[in-house]
């Protein structure tokens, strides 16, 4: 019963080490771009970029008259 518990015991140190590990040459993943954003055209003199453009409705056609 103690090997058994010193085996458990050595293997969950041993997934925690390879958890752990600062493995850098095989993983080349990254959680946040690389590339910087995309610049947009500057706007015109006296355009607010930021202003909120209204919708435009849809054509209705009118009930035909009898």
């Amino acid at each position: 019963m103690r090997k058994l518990v010193l085996a458990s015991l050595a293997a969950a140190a041993l997934f925690g080490v390879a958890a752990c590990s600062d493995n850098s040459s095989t993983d080349t993943t990254t959680t946040q771009s690389t590339n910087p954003p995309a610049t947009e055209p500057a706007p015109a003199p006296g355009q607010d970029n930021n202003a909120m453009k209204p919708v435009e409705p849809k054509p209705t056609n009118p009930a035909p008259s009898n």
